[in-house]
């Protein structure tokens, strides 16, 4: 029934019950995932993980990952990604982006963003675009280097930024953060944004949605919450699991159309 369209499933937090964790998410109803990469170098296990359990990963370097990059690193990435498109569980560029809530060597963040969306424009792919308080120097790159579309992640930011995001072609991640009675600018979204621009996610292992905060401290997320996130955004939306879980379905596999095979219809 439900498509996590960003979970690590490739993190260290997994290795050692990833199979119970799967085990979990699909009693839950979650029947595919998406598993986006930080670093080339994490394509093995990525692939790997996809390929066993029936899932889909995307190539990427994440902004936030880039401190022991190198640049001939991009050169590496388009290879892993060119050879990728005979893999039918390859499905984008990502996890790629800007991050200023962690403002460390913006240039060098904006200009690997920059030679990966080239990579994915000229692999006539879209990408999945991590996004904090860089909504707006993650629009200008958009701008000059069009790509196809594909999801931003864990959105975040004004009504204007929204709009000019799916004016581009993208759809908009909400996971774990809606569950926060205090993330009101997220709920307002998740509650007002057209049915067919928004998609689900957890980010599993991170972003903790509100059941994962004890007072022992924050636990592991899980692909599983999905279905309790997908619980709280159907009370805000007012409407029933099923119109949830097709809407879903039909825009993650609008913005990640290489998803399509991969999914059972009934999802």
């Amino acid at each position: 029934m439900w498509i996590d369209t960003h979970c690590h499933l490739d993190a260290d937090e997994f290795d050692a019950d990833r199979d119970a964790v799967v085990a979990r998410a699909r009693a839950a109803g979650v029947t595919m995932l998406v598993i986006p990469t930080g670093h080339v170098d994490d394509r093995a296990k990525a692939s790997g993980i996809a390929h066993r359990y029936g899932f889909a990963y995307a190539l990427g370097l994440h902004p936030l990952w880039i401190g022991d990059a190198l640049e001939e690193d991009i050169g590496r990435l388009r290879d892993a990604v060119r050879e990728s498109l005979d893999d039918p569980r390859f499905v984008a560029v990502g996890e790629i982006g800007i991050d200023l809530f962690e403002p460390r060597e913006v240039p060098r963040q904006e200009w690997f963003f920059r030679e990966q969306l080239r990579i994915a424009r000229d692999c006539g792919l879209p990408v999945i675009v991590h996004v904090r308080r860089s909504a707006d120097l993650l629009l200008k790159h958009l701008r000059r280097i069009e790509v196809h579309g594909g999801i931003i992640h864990a959105f975040n930011g004004s009504t204007q930024q929204a709009d000019q995001f799916i004016a581009r072609g993208f759809k908009l991640g909400f996971g774990g953060s809606l569950t926060y009675s205090g993330s009101q600018r997220i709920r307002r979204h998740a509650a007002a944004l057209p049915e067919q621009t928004l998609v689900l996610e957890t980010d599993a292992p991170y972003i903790a949605p509100e059941w994962r905060r004890t007072p022992a401290g924050v636990e592991r997320t899980e692909p599983a919450d999905l279905a309790r996130i997908a619980a709280e955004l159907c009370v805000l939306r007012d409407v029933d699991p099923q119109t949830l879980a097709r809407a879903n379905r039909n825009n993650a596999i609008e913005a990640l159309p290489r998803l399509a095979p991969l999914v059972p219809t009934d999802s």
